[in-house]
């Protein structure tokens, strides 16, 4: 349970309400995220605003590659299930991401996919810690400049965004235990999933 109110339909503001129809799943489910963002729509909109125009400004799959580093080097459960979901839907099999989660490095993916995976993580582990070099494999392996912004923004919008969920123990939604088992527990990294 986290350690504020998830705010329930039925104490939903109209503002809040609002956020819950933009996110509610095919199955009538609101993410715990939506829920306690609910305190603070002002916030979430500009939250959602902010990751839009960040992921629709950069390929999609660097976007999700580059968020899951971020997500997995903050331990972060929900950021890591919910990104990895999207990256073992759509880009990768299980298996690899899986594999991504244990160490990205030794998981398959071709040099420009490990250095920007490399770059988001240390800008989540440490931003002070990126030197010129960082920069420069970056550009050397074909990545402009904008390109390398895209990813410090992905990975620096997850620090906001997943701090903000675990610093209140909000739970990754239950929906997330259906993955499969070993994928399910390669992706909890941190505070464990939600169970209803």
């Amino acid at each position: 349970m986290a350690f504020i109110e998830l705010i329930g339909d039925d104490t939903a503001s109209a503002d809040a309400q609002r956020l819950f129809d933009l996110d509610r799943d095919a199955g009538g489910n609101v993410p715990n995220f939506t829920r306690l963002f609910a305190h603070r729509p002002e916030v979430y909109d500009a939250w959602r605003a902010l990751k839009t125009a960040i992921s629709e400004g950069m390929d999609f799959r660097r976007y999700e590659l580059a968020t899951f580093a971020a997500a997995r080097e903050l331990r972060s459960t929900y950021c890591a299930a919910a990104h990895g979901s999207i990256l073992a839907d759509r880009f990768l099999d299980a298996d690899t991401v899986r594999r991504l989660a244990a160490d990205h490095r030794s998981a398959g993916l071709d040099e420009v996919d490990v250095a920007v995976m490399d770059l988001a993580e240390k800008v989540a582990r440490d931003a002070t810690s990126v030197t010129q070099e960082d920069i420069d494999r970056l550009r050397g392996l074909g990545l402009s400049d904008d390109d390398v912004l895209d990813v410090v923004l992905a990975a620096t919008a997850r620090c906001f965004f997943s701090k903000a969920l675990d610093a209140l123990d909000t739970p990754a939604d239950a929906k997330f235990n259906g993955l499969e088992p070993a994928l399910r527990e390669a992706l909890t990294v941190g505070r464990p999933i939600a169970t209803a």
